[in-house]
């Protein structure tokens, strides 16, 4: 089971971190900072550059986490947090297919980033290895979870209507 895990892991903690640094630093065919900020105010998002940078860091941070089994619940969180965004930014206009550019993907990141959580990371993570469960208890579970919702509904109320003048 563990080495199952291990593998789920990977592929979407390593899946997320790469779209994190396609933000961040322009690698794997990304746009970087800049064009991502030029994208993030046109949805809205000003300034541009700085939620570009807050969404490449939660995917790349939390992604990390999740493929490396560390901190618990919080990578899983914030994945959670930046995909919850994103489906109500720009996906969900779109319908449930990724071929259409709608919310499947970030759906099923948000179902993992849930599994993960909840069911923990296996023997094959950095927790483990160390000791530390602080953040795997139920209780550090609902608040990282709660938390990442309330922060996804901010990011979201801090948007301005698309195109308008600041």
């Amino acid at each position: 089971m563990s080495a199952l895990l291990l593998i789920a892991r990977l592929i979407v903690g390593l899946g997320l971190a790469t779209h994190g640094a396609q933000k961040l630093f322009g690698w794997f065919g990304g746009h970087g900072l800049k064009g991502t900020g030029g994208f993030f105010e046109s949805l809205g998002f000003r300034p541009g550059t700085l939620f570009a940078l807050a969404a490449g860091l939660g995917e790349f941070g939390g992604g990390l986490l999740t493929a490396l089994g560390f901190l618990g619940a919080l990578g899983p969180a914030v994945i959670i947090m930046v995909m919850l965004v994103a489906i109500f930014t720009v996906h969900l206009p779109n319908g449930f297919m990724a071929a259409n550019n709608g919310w499947e993907m970030p759906g099923l990141y948000i179902a993992g980033a849930l599994a993960f959580a909840v069911a923990g990371f296996g023997r094959l993570g950095v927790d483990r290895a160390i000791g530390f469960s602080a953040l795997s208890t139920a209780r550090a579970i609902e608040i990282l979870i709660a938390a990442a919702v309330v922060l996804a509904v901010v990011n979201l109320a801090l948007r301005r209507k698309p195109g308008a003048v600041q």
